[in-house]
């Protein structure tokens, strides 16, 4: 595929099976075919999708060289299709709700562990957060990795913006009960840094929270190219690095930004 095209992503909007993901990964193995013969680059899943999101539980964390990364990266090998996961992380200490991205030749290309730990379910008691950004490539295209409740932190994707960044994609498990505010940080995200946002969500109902989907693609002018429905399905659309550049460039918003005095207004120095 010529990189200067633009890059066709899949949205895998599924309900995994709740605290198995053995049979999670075998329910995905026939939707990352189906992606990658569609002509996808790269199929995301959301928020700790092979358990389900449970911000009190440690059950079945693993290791980057674990048996679910370990199945991901033979499935995106085997397919030639990039894959974004996510999973309950094993560190030093408390775990780390991490996604990352595997490369169609099965190499991890970047990690992310969730900044924003989700306070009000509890999350920050069993994780710890993260401190760094998730950066990696598809063809021309510079992308970046949020997770789910980062995405009421519109600083975050400003600085991804200044690192270059043309697409986020956000896992997430957004509850049904606040989709309104899904849709309106998906679009304010995208718009305001004048960049795609992909947020891929969960649907179904589990031990923790009801779930209704949603999965969404925002462009750089905030205009919603691709939406789910509540139902689990694949959600494709292309992302174009030139109309971002074009975007950004008769907008050039970014250049009026006053980062230098954004901590002094705050009372930091």
């Amino acid at each position: 595929m010529d990189d200067q095209q633009p890059v066709r992503i899949c949205s895998a909007q599924i309900a995994g099976t709740w605290d198995n993901p053995a049979t999670t990964l075998e329910k995905i193995r026939p939707l990352v075919h189906h992606a990658a013969v569609s002509g996808a680059r790269l199929v995301c899943f959301p928020e700790q999708f092979a358990t389900g999101w449970n911000p009190g539980s440690t059950n079945h964390a693993g290791e980057l060289n674990g048996q679910l990364v370990s199945a991901l990266r033979e499935m995106a090998g085997e397919n030639a299709i990039a894959i974004l996961g996510s999973l309950r992380e094993k560190s030093a200490g408390r775990l780390k709700n991490t996604a990352l991205i595997i490369g169609d030749n099965g190499e991890i290309l970047a990690t992310y562990a969730k900044i924003h730990l989700f306070s009000p379910g509890g999350e920050d008691r069993q994780f710890s957060p993260g401190s760094e950004l998730g950066i990696f490539r598809l063809g021309q295209l510079t992308c970046g990795l949020a997770i789910c409740y980062d995405l009421r932190f519109p600083e975050l994707f400003r600085i991804y913006a200044r690192h270059g960044v043309q697409a986020m994609f956000v896992p997430a498990a957004w509850p049904a009960s606040r989709r309104k505010h899904w849709e309106l940080f998906v679009t304010a995200r995208a718009c305001e840094n004048q960049m795609y946002v992909t947020g891929i969500n969960t649907t179904g109902t589990t031990p923790v929270d009801s779930y209704s989907g949603g999965s969404m693609t925002v462009d750089p002018n905030g205009t919603t190219i691709a939406q789910a429905n509540e139902a689990e399905q694949l959600l494709f659309c292309d992302l174009d690095p030139a109309l971002v550049e074009s975007v950004r460039t008769a907008f050039p918003v970014a250049k009026d930004c006053k980062s230098e005095l954004y901590p002094l207004l705050s009372g930091r120095k």
